[in-house]
């Protein structure tokens, strides 16, 4: 892939109107392998302190993780794997030497040199794969309002209005039960592909066409920037924190 494209990424980090941010982004190129790329985005909970804690520590496995892949060698679905267990493992350590509770969802995307990809999920942070403004693919919810729509009993327009829309029924950090494991693979990403991972505080005001299209239409840090000001415009005072991490492949400018 890197031989006939090029990836244009960015992120974007807001604490809406929540009396302190919560969550944590980042899209990080591999410090050995040019081409190879992981987004991360977790949305922590667990009051103040607790869930930024536990979204740290996502963020730090994440890293520490990525830095010893290697492609051709490791499966990307194997560490993406090992990632959401060792961060919940972590996690629930917190828990145990604190008070707090702390809980972490997470929306995690690695891209390979040569174009394939694979991403894990848990919780209610999403990841989109668009191809030219189109939905291709996206996460589902680990959440109450998502059972309700598998039923048939509410739509996605409900769900987002419902007043239990919050209630997780599976993240990292949970006591109970541990964290669903859902993985999905690309065999071959394409230019004009957009992958991007984001919290509710994002998602929840858009349709997939409006970010498809304004994700086809801007580069990712003109995208970003629209997206994050119209949240906080259609949140009217009460958005949640916001985290959000785009990476777009593109063609590579014709040779001089």
């Amino acid at each position: 892939m890197t031989r006939s494209f090029r990836l244009a990424a960015a992120t974007g980090l807001h604490q809406g109107d929540r009396p302190y941010q919560q969550d944590q982004v980042m899209v990080s190129s591999h410090p050995r392998v040019p081409g190879c790329v992981l987004g991360v985005v977790a949305d922590g909970m667990g009051g103040r302190s607790g869930g930024r804690k536990a979204s740290d520590q996502v963020l730090m496995t994440a890293r520490q993780l990525f830095a010893r892949y290697k492609p051709g060698r490791d499966e990307p679905v194997g560490v993406l794997r090992q990632m959401l267990e060792d961060a919940h493992t972590v996690i629930k350590l917190t828990a145990v030497s604190s008070e707090q509770e702390p809980h972490s969802t997470l929306a995690a995307f690695l891209l390979n040199p040569e174009g394939d990809c694979a991403w894990v999920h848990a919780g209610d942070s999403r990841i989109y794969h668009f191809h030219r403004g189109r939905l291709v693919k996206r996460t589902k919810d680990h959440s109450y309002v998502q059972v309700l729509v598998d039923r048939g009993e509410i739509d996605e327009e409900e769900a987002s209005l419902h007043p239990q829309s919050n209630i997780l029924l599976g993240c990292l950090g949970m006591k109970s039960t541990p964290p669903p494991v859902d993985v999905h693979l690309i065999p071959r990403l394409q230019s004009g592909d957009v992958l991007m991972a984001c919290s509710d505080g994002l998602w929840h005001y858009f349709t997939p066409e409006e970010m498809g299209s304004l994700l086809a239409d801007q580069p990712p840090r003109s995208a970003v920037e629209l997206l994050v000001a119209e949240a906080r415009r259609r949140a009217r005072g009460t958005g949640d924190n916001i985290s959000i991490a785009v990476v777009k492949v593109e063609d590579l400018p014709p040779a001089e």
